[in-house]
């Protein structure tokens, strides 16, 4: 982009000393249009004036001054060329692109073009001159000027767009990382308590059955006795009396 900018600030210096110089050029287009006997139409295009300057120009300074007006033409042409690399780019900026491309054509019909306020060179033609023979050449480079700057203006603020997207993308993945990790702890710390109370839930059963194992034997020991007392017990006799 700061390579686009450097090149059109060349151009626009280039301009400004164009522009100094405007009736100059009103004057070498009507000197060169009167060699060519074309008196009738209106200066329209790119290409006639060329063919002014390359057929019909006799002198060094219309010469020089319509090969000023088409050395700024070719500088646009070559800086709109080097605007379609430019990223980021969408329907806007594209448009405005092939509305230059358009006019710098060098068949284009220049002739209902107006370049308005700001820019003042129709106001510095006679009224026949804007309205008939010159009102669109001399409106065609700030025309284009214009577009070249809104395309810029565009272009940066798309850029601006695209940068806080991509920011707002990083921030938001970098609030969502950390979020897992206490997910994660927490997954860690129940994992643990589950185990220990599968492990409680175990040993629990095991005490029940250690208890119950214990109440069986000690009834089984018991019974034991009881029996064993049974056994070693004399039977029951009457006072007083003894068996023979």
């Amino acid at each position: 982009m700061n390579e686009v900018k450097d090149a059109l600030r060349s151009i626009e210096q280039n301009y400004k000393l164009f522009l100094q110089q405007q009736f100059t050029f009103i004057g070498a287009l009507q000197h060169t249009r009167e060699n060519a006997h074309d008196m009738i139409r209106p200066v329209a295009s790119i290409s006639q004036v060329q063919s002014y300057m390359d057929h019909h120009c006799n002198n060094s300074t219309d010469r020089r001054i319509l090969n000023t007006f088409l050395n700024i033409c070719n500088d646009l042409s070559k800086l709109c060329q080097k605007l379609e690399s430019v990223q980021p780019h969408n329907s806007i900026t594209n448009d405005i692109l092939e509305s230059c491309k358009v006019l710098l054509s060098h068949s284009n019909d220049l002739s209902s073009i107006r370049a308005k306020y700001p820019h003042d060179v129709v106001n510095h033609l006679s009224c026949n001159e804007a309205k008939n023979h010159f009102g669109g050449v001399v409106s065609l480079i700030p025309i284009v000027l214009d577009c070249i700057r809104e395309w810029i203006t565009h272009t940066e603020k798309l850029s601006r767009e695209v940068l806080q997207n991509v920011s707002g993308g990083n921030a938001l993945s970098e609030k969502s990382a950390p979020q897992g990790a206490p997910d994660r702890a927490v997954i860690s710390q129940t994992a643990p308590s589950v185990h220990l109370e599968v492990q409680t839930s175990a040993n629990k059963k095991d005490n029940v059955q250690v208890q119950g194992n214990k109440h069986i034997w000690k009834k089984h020991l018991n019974d034991t006795k009881s029996h064993s007392g049974k056994r070693n017990k004399s039977p029951w006799k009457p006072p007083g009396r003894h068996a023979f």
